[in-house]
């Protein structure tokens, strides 16, 4: 699917809620009213936008006739109006590409991002907690709101997994790119001889979607209750208030026990699941147009490299891109707008290099 045929789909999926938000049916249904109503304001900007340009559009082929106007003065007026609406209509086009990057999921409000430490034992697991404590200061410079959904500590107070909730304007379209492989080099804290150490961590970030777009039925999922417990094992509840969910179908397998209540857990791993399951599903959408130009940074390979954190030299590397900033420090305390903007200016380059302008 090219960009034009992706807008186009957006307008139609955004008329399609307005008709589905006038049934009856729908109006008495408050959970699915709520849920239509919050996908229809997240594509209204774009909805209007592309309206804009469809209509520019065909005020351009009807101006273009006039042009060929055997009256010198209609021809000229129309040439006049041509400069002008073209104008128009191609910075229109580049505010559409910017709403496009990240693809059908581009104007998401909510995500998930999951981090687990990976190679490098107790020193992956401090890195993957100051990755969590980065994200989670960037959301705070942007006004969106952040909620733990899910961890699992480490002895020295990393985390050997965090799964976590981000929701806010822009918000997927921002951290969609941090997917992928994250590499630090630097001196352990445990570390006698001040050698630098290279360990890992994985990023996994995906759209939540709504609950009318995955449906899930009891039947779909297997609850397993157990105990909760903290680092190392040690139980820090007596009761059985951890939730873990199997999903036949695909396999998947959500756990959460971050909350003491059940039914917070049980709330909080349905959400979990059904966005791997939309995510699931969306990667193998995304395998079978595997021919057309997919870009790297949007691939979501979390088992590929793409930054390394150097802390000796202060140095942070996107490889995917080619960035090198010598402000690692900065970064680190949640000042990551330069690394998301020149993820997104790259994105934006290619998409204009795949499209163009229908004159």
């Amino acid at each position: 699917m090219n960009v034009r045929e992706e807008l186009e789909k957006k307008l139609q999926r955004f008329e399609e809620l307005e008709a589905l938000m006038g049934q009856p049916e729908v109006q008495t249904d408050s959970n699915k009213m709520a849920a239509y109503a919050r996908e229809h304001g997240s594509l209204a900007k774009i909805a209007h936008k592309v309206r804009h340009y469809k209509k520019l559009t065909e005020d351009i082929h009807a101006l273009s006739e006039m042009a060929q106007s055997d009256d010198p003065e209609e021809r000229e007026m129309a040439e006049e109006e041509l400069v002008a609406l073209r104008a128009e209509r191609e910075g229109l086009w580049d505010e559409l590409l910017e709403l496009t990057i990240g693809g059908e999921d581009a104007n998401r409000t909510r995500c998930v991002m999951e981090i687990r430490a990976g190679t490098g034992g107790e020193e992956a697991a401090l890195f993957a907690r100051d990755l969590y404590d980065m994200y989670k200061r960037y959301a705070e410079s942007k006004g969106w709101k952040t909620e733990i959904m899910d961890m699992s500590a480490s002895e020295r107070g990393g985390f050997k997994e965090i799964v976590v909730a981000f929701e806010g304007e822009g918000v997927y379209r921002e951290l969609q790119f941090e997917s992928g492989g994250h590499r630090v080099q630097r001196v352990p804290e445990t570390e006698a001889q001040g050698r630098v150490h290279t360990s890992a961590a994985t990023v996994a970030v995906m759209a939540e979607p709504e609950d009318v777009e995955v449906e899930l039925k009891k039947d779909d999922y297997r609850v397993d209750k157990f105990s909760a417990s903290g680092p190392g094992g040690q139980h820090v509840n007596k009761t059985e208030s951890a939730i873990r969910l199997t999903h036949y179908e695909t396999g998947i397998v959500v756990q959460c026990q971050d909350e003491k209540s059940q039914l917070k857990n049980l709330a909080k791993a349905l959400r979990v699941l059904k966005s791997r399951i939309y995510d699931y599903r969306r990667q193998q959408e995304l395998q079978k147009r595997a021919d057309q130009r997919r870009s790297l940074i949007g691939s979501g390979d979390r088992s590929q490299r793409i930054r390394t954190y150097n802390f000796p030299q202060n140095r942070l590397t996107d490889h995917r891109i080619n960035l090198t900033l010598y402000k690692l420090d900065q970064i680190m305390a949640g000042d990551l707008q330069p690394v998301i903007d020149a993820l997104l200016e790259y994105e934006r380059d290619q998409l204009r290099g795949d499209t163009e302008t229908v004159a």
